[in-house]
Parts: structure tokens; sequence; C-alpha cells
């Protein structure tokens, strides 16, 4: 286990592929942990690029620092783990939470980037009594109070009967991230606005979502995209929220042709 000291904290993260690959950064989601990202691995590592991904703090085997946390602190802890690993500039790739991070990143960092791809992900949420009440829920009941809403936001009905497996391991994924740091960070998520910020993105910029993502559903990712003028967006269809595991072949593949098209 790779434990790194950043911004008063320790992230957990992991390196694979080959050493002087281009960087791709990967930014997990709410309620999850690096581990999302696997069926990305193999595809993106054979086709030479070095892959870092990190779990956010509160999640994983990262440290639970107290909340609450801001998008900010978690755009910083990014910025923290690139200086700490020596990493100047990286493709960075983040869904819900972590295209919210990425979103920051595109604004205050442009220059440690090479591109964004910001995947089932919004510039606001709004709704704050519901993100309390989420945070009420968990506080008094713990994570497995919301692990099946959270599964059937996340998955479309046909997906969770054709991939049990996969389903079950997002499952046990939430109902192990401590419920200290998924508040902390719903805190974050509730105080987010980056409606008007992100007009600032000029770095080339992939929006993508699927097709029935109840969270944050395709006019939010149609928002971003009439944001940020160097963008281009992808809907993917026969996928909710987990976009890139329910349709882990489409999501890597247009990942890879985008990335790929940013060093032609």
């Amino acid at each position: 286990m790779a434990l790194i000291d950043v911004n008063n904290t320790q992230l957990h993260y992991r390196l694979d592929g080959p050493e002087q690959g281009p960087v791709i950064m990967f930014s997990n989601s709410l309620a999850s942990n690096l581990s999302m990202w696997d069926n990305q691995i193999s595809e993106l590592t054979a086709a030479g690029y070095r892959i870092l991904r990190y779990d956010s703090r509160g999640h994983g085997q990262s440290a639970v620092p107290q909340g609450p946390y801001s998008i900010e602190m978690l755009c910083n802890d990014a910025v923290g783990l690139l200086d700490q690993l020596g990493l100047d500039k990286v493709f960075f790739c983040g869904l819900s939470k972590g295209g919210m991070v990425g979103q920051m990143f595109g604004v205050k960092y442009p220059e440690r980037l090479t591109a964004l791809m910001l995947s089932s992900t919004s510039a606001y949420v709004g709704f704050p009594e519901s993100w309390n009440e989420r945070i009420d829920q968990v506080q008094s009941r713990g994570m497995q109070s919301v692990v099946e809403a959270t599964i059937d936001r996340w998955f479309t009905q046909s997906g969770q009967e054709r991939m049990p497996k996969e389903v079950g391991k997002i499952r046990k994924m939430i109902l192990d991230t401590p419920v200290e740091g998924f508040c902390a960070s719903c805190a974050a998520i509730r105080d987010m606005d980056q409606r008007k910020s992100i007009t600032a993105v000029s770095l080339p910029t992939l929006v993508v979502v699927g097709e029935h993502d109840q969270g944050t559903p395709v006019e939010e990712a149609e928002f971003i995209h009439r944001q940020i003028n160097s963008s281009q967006l992808q809907i993917i269809p026969e996928a909710a929220h987990m976009v890139n595991i329910e349709q882990a072949n489409v999501f890597t593949r247009v990942l890879l042709e985008f990335v790929n098209s940013t060093i032609a």
C-alpha cells in the first residue's frame, strides 16, 4: 500500500504502466475508491500510458480527516499529490465528485494539465436540504442505509442483471466507505457552484455522460459542454452514472481516442 503525505493528510495512490509514459490521473467518485477504475487499466497501460489512481481523502485507504471538505480542498489534494510524486503535467479524468475536482483543476491549475475528461458530473447540484438529509441519514444509520438506492442510481436495471459481480464489488465499495469521509465529501458537493468559473477552462475537454444517468443527467453534461468552449460531448448509450463500469469498453475507447488526439 502506497501512502503519501499531502496537505496535512495521507493519500493512498497507485501507479501502473510504463514509467516514461504520459500520465493519466484518475479521481474517484463519492463512496468509491481507486479500484473503480480497474476496467480501464490494462488497455491504457498497453497503449503506453502511465496510470495514476488515488483514493480521495476520506475514501478507500486514504486518511479520514475531520470534515467538512470542499471541492477546492480536494483539488489541492490532487495537485499536492502530483507535487509529491514529481509529476509536472497529466491528463486528468474524474467521475462524479472526481469530475467536480477536475473542473476546478482546469480553472486553477491549467498549466498542470494536458487535457480534461469530465465524466458523470455536474457544475452545481443544488438542493442542499437533500444533501443534509443524506448526511444525517448516514451519520445515524450508516452506509448500509444508502447503498441500495445508490446502486439503483449508478447502474441501469439491465446493467445490474448483466454484471452482478461488478455491481457486487461496487456495493462493497460503498459499504466500506468511512462515514466521516462520506459525509464530509457530501458537504463539499452540496456547497459547490462552478457554473460561472468553468467558462475559464480553455484546455481540450471531453464531457462524458451515460444516457440514463439519474444523479448527473445528460442536461448537466450539456451545460458543462456549453460553458467550456474547448469541450466536446459524448453521450454513452445503455449506461447510468457509473458509465466507466457499465459500458467499460466504450468508455475506455472514448478516453483513449481523446487522449491520443491531444498528443497527435
